[in-house]
């Protein structure tokens, strides 16, 4: 529990979370909504997980025992309705990641294997029995999460490095998708901007460096570097597939593979064989991401409920693990099964993009004892403010569930602490 782990091991930590199920899940839908445009969505997304993540390596500096997004909150806010009512939802909003990541498990699963001869039947056989074999694998083993996570890691970015090496080949062998990235082919700037913030569910996993602060090596020299070092790579590496992705077929058959685009984009240079690579590749990369929010997921709801903000039933154990594990289980597999993809994506950008709107607030709001630039927090603030907006009114045209179902869940969460705080007056 005393060893200490490196600036690389902080960094790995940071892409693993975010290179998870993310880019499988929302690629097709971010190009769908921006065409050509799709790898400067990519870019102004990554640019607002940048500034957070400048808010969050300040803060993580000034907090390191205490580090993660519950712990900011409360050291701004204390124990109320509205601190309550914010944690309540980074947790619903890890149980709507967790949806998305089996969402995409079960598309790419029943692209490869058929059970019952129905593609959509297979796709929810694949997304539920996912959920299920991870929450499992959590109560046997928490070592062997970690041990999953450490191989799964290496294995996605060598194939998906390999991915965009092998696409930018493919360009010189067939050069006749390229025109579709040219200005003339993006959407309007609306569009784009509503891109960016649909997909930005891919960068939401750098919130994880903050959790294993204090463990970190040469705290004040080695936080900042993790959390820049995971973000920007991730950000060039985002790009880059999404040039490649679009570069390599045309817009009709990336609509109409858009739940398993990555794979079909391997296939132009490397046939059938690549199609497969990508697939397993997806396959395994959805796996580890779920496996790992499900653990983050059930400790966030113990650690809220430890601070009086969800009733104390959530500090209770279940086969000696947290209650909130199979909570967090049985509500995913709930919402996966119940929403499409882009209805589930909204949710969870709305979430995040919240959260982390009031993160960066903090993060102003203190900044003299942070010792940080102010302007770049409240331009942090007001871009997350923003984006939060713009999807809400660009989505609210197009697909309505997914805005309802995103304002509802927030409304939801605060009034269950509201109804918890009347019910428990000693925890105000």
């Amino acid at each position: 529990m005393n060893e200490k782990i490196s600036l690389k091991d902080a960094i790995s930590i940071g892409i693993g979370g975010m290179v998870g199920g993310g880019i499988f899940a929302v690629l097709g839908l971010a190009v769908s909504l921006a065409k050509g445009g799709t790898p400067v969505a990519f870019l102004f997304a990554g640019l607002i997980a940048l500034l957070t993540a400048y808010s969050y390596a300040k803060l993580s500096k000034k907090y390191p025992e205490n580090g993660g997004t519950v712990r900011f909150v409360h050291q701004q806010y204390g124990n109320g309705i509205f601190a309550g009512g914010i944690n309540n939802l980074l947790w619903v909003s890890y149980i709507v990641m967790l949806a998305l990541y089996a969402s995409a498990f079960g598309s790419y699963g029943a692209e490869m294997f058929s059970i019952t001869g129905n593609k959509e039947i297979d796709t929810r056989i694949f997304q539920s029995a996912i959920i299920l074999i991870a929450l499992f694998i959590n109560y046997l083993s928490v070592k062997l999460v970690g041990e999953i996570e450490s191989i799964a890691v290496v294995i996605k970015l060598i194939i998906l490095i390999g991915f965009i090496g092998v696409g930018f080949y493919g360009f010189s062998i067939h050069p006749e998708n390229l025109g579709q990235l040219a200005p003339s082919n993006w959407e309007n700037p609306m569009l784009i901007l509503s891109g960016g913030m649909v997909i930005f569910v891919a960068y939401e996993g750098f919130e994880l460096i903050a959790n294993s602060i204090s463990d970190l090596k040469n705290k004040e020299k080695n936080i900042e570097k993790a959390y820049f070092g995971a973000v920007g790579f991730v950000v060039i590496l985002y790009i880059l597939i999404a040039i490649v992705t679009v570069g390599a077929l045309p817009f009709k058959e990336i609509a109409n593979a858009q739940d398993y685009v990555l794979a079909k984009a391997a296939e132009p240079t490397l046939g059938q064989i690549g199609f497969t690579i990508i697939t397993i590749t997806a396959l395994i990369s959805t796996f580890s991401a779920i496996n790992a929010t499900v653990l983050g997921s059930g400790r966030v709801n113990y650690d809220i409920a430890e601070d009086e903000e969800l009733p104390q039933y959530f500090t209770h154990k279940f086969w000696g693990k947290p209650i909130g594990l199979l909570i967090t289980a049985i509500l995913s597999i709930t919402l996966v099964n119940s929403f499409n993809l882009q209805s589930i994506s909204t949710a969870g950008s709305a979430g995040f993009l919240l959260i982390f709107a009031i993160v960066n607030f903090i993060g102003f709001k203190r900044h003299q004892e942070l010792e940080s630039k102010k302007w770049i927090h409240l331009l942090a603030t007001i871009l997350c403010a923003l984006a939060f907006m713009t999807l809400i009114i660009q989505q609210f045209a197009e697909n309505k569930i997914g805005v309802l179902t995103a304002l509802g869940i927030i409304l939801f969460c605060f009034l269950l602490e509201y109804a918890y705080k009347k019910t428990v007056p000693n925890t105000l």
